[in-house]
């Protein structure tokens, strides 16, 4: 029986470190407390996780003539490593990606925002591109980064680029045909981030060549969040 209840505080622990991970998030959208917190509960959580993974795996072996007791171990062995594996995941990716927070497909001439601008008034972000430095860190980490070229007119490519948007789930801002550009900020799913993305339609040879870039409003690295949003933007259009 002690082995059993055991198990279950285990399990209880191991929840708690997945209900710490998930409201770091939740709070922080609601605005509940600041980033810093956030990431606080994120760490927390990890380190929590890890050490009832290792006290789950014990209590796994040593109860193991106890059924009930194993399949309580072994839940919280789930819940408790899955929960430190997202941190470490993340982690995982902020070292192996730049540490910048502005992505384009252009880096010589950006997309620069007009609409969005006002938005961004508080954002510690600056919208101006970094220039260089900021571009050789870029073609370093994501070198198939460039733009994209289509044999359709840029009508047809803008149309399309509105539809897109749609489709990715951003919140359109503008839309202006006549200078060809389309911006619209993007919300991500944990912490719920703004990043503001413009899109840029010009004609080019017999079609039209279409640039992308995206800048997160906070944080010094995007962990890799605007070039995955750049291209998976892209591939659907």
């Amino acid at each position: 029986m002690t082995s059993v209840r055991t198990a279950v505080l285990t399990l209880v622990v191991a929840l708690a470190a997945l209900l710490l991970l998930f409201a770091s998030g939740i709070g922080y959208r609601q605005e509940a407390w600041s980033l810093q917190v956030a990431f606080a509960m994120v760490r927390w959580a990890a380190y929590l996780g890890i050490a009832v993974s290792m006290l789950a795996l014990l209590g796994a072996v040593l109860a193991c003539r106890s059924g009930r007791a194993v399949v309580f171990f072994a839940l919280a062995l789930v819940i408790a490593g899955g929960t430190a594996f997202v941190p470490w995941r993340w982690k995982q990716v902020a070292t192996s990606v730049p540490p910048i927070h502005d992505v384009t497909t252009d880096t010589q001439n950006p997309p620069r925002f007009v609409a969005i601008l006002p938005l961004r008034a508080n954002a510690k972000n600056s919208a101006e591109y970094g220039g260089d430095s900021v571009a050789a860190q870029q073609r370093k980490g994501y070198p198939d980064l460039a733009p994209a070229s289509f044999s359709e007119p840029t009508g047809v490519m803008f149309t399309r680029v509105r539809a897109a948007v749609d489709a990715m789930g951003w919140e359109l801002v503008a839309a202006d045909s006549a200078n060809g550009l389309v911006e619209a900020t993007a919300t991500t799913t944990w912490f719920g981030f703004k990043d503001d993305v413009v899109v840029r339609v010009r004609p080019a040879d017999a079609g039209s060549r279409v640039d992308v870039r995206s800048v997160s409003r906070v944080g010094g690295s995007d962990v890799g969040t605007n070039a995955a949003r750049i291209r998976a933007f892209l591939s659907r259009l």
